[in-house]
């Protein structure tokens, strides 16, 4: 870890970072139970376990003041109709925020609140997206060849809390309709679980 200012490059396409301290890869077997059509997703994983998306993160002390940030790359590809994403996030201390620079690909941000307001926002290049404090996030790339690749930063004492999108899924999904995103109702969301 730098101690002093310093630079990163972000090659594309690729998107990996000429730096790094963590490399995380999720693969589909990650992803259990956050994908609508469960009967596809237990017919993908029985064919091969597959990589979602990783992320290059540039770790920095925990505490106020500090700005963890890195690459996200989300993989081109569909569970039955469900684009791939990533697991999606509520920030362990509730009232950070985060930001996301879109480089390569085209996406979609889901992100709800816990009170029951939800948003999605559309990804491509150029695109700064700024999530509030109290927003789970999951990105979602909507292409069909090219890696969704984004830039993002937060507080690094944010954390995260997986668990809570784990148990109850986001009310929103984007799936593929007429060769199209579109986003519906997720069939599985539980509320207050």
């Amino acid at each position: 870890m730098q101690d002093g200012p310093f630079t990163i490059s972000i090659a594309l396409p690729g998107g990996i970072p000429s730096q790094y301290d963590h490399h995380i890869v999720r693969t589909l077997s990650s992803m259990r139970g956050q994908y609508a059509d469960q009967g596809s997703y237990e017919a993908m994983l029985a064919r091969e376990d597959v990589v979602l998306y990783e992320v290059y993160e540039i770790h920095r002390p925990e505490v106020p003041g500090e700005l963890l940030h890195g690459v996200s790359i989300v993989h081109p590809g569909k569970v039955g109709d469900e684009y791939f994403m990533t697991k999606g996030h509520f920030h362990a201390v509730l009232e950070t925020a985060e930001v996301y620079y879109c480089l390569q690909g085209e996406g979609m941000m889901v992100m709800e609140t816990p009170e029951g307001e939800w948003a999605v926002e559309e990804l491509r290049p150029g695109k700064v997206l700024y999530i509030p404090p109290r927003w789970a996030h999951r990105s979602v790339n909507t292409g069909r060849e090219k890696d969704l690749v984004m830039f993002f930063t937060y507080p690094a004492y944010a954390g995260h809390d997986y668990g809570t999108i784990e148990r109850q899924g986001f009310r929103k999904l984007v799936v593929e309709r007429d060769s199209q995103p579109c986003i519906v109702d997720n069939p599985r969301w539980r509320a207050g679980e």
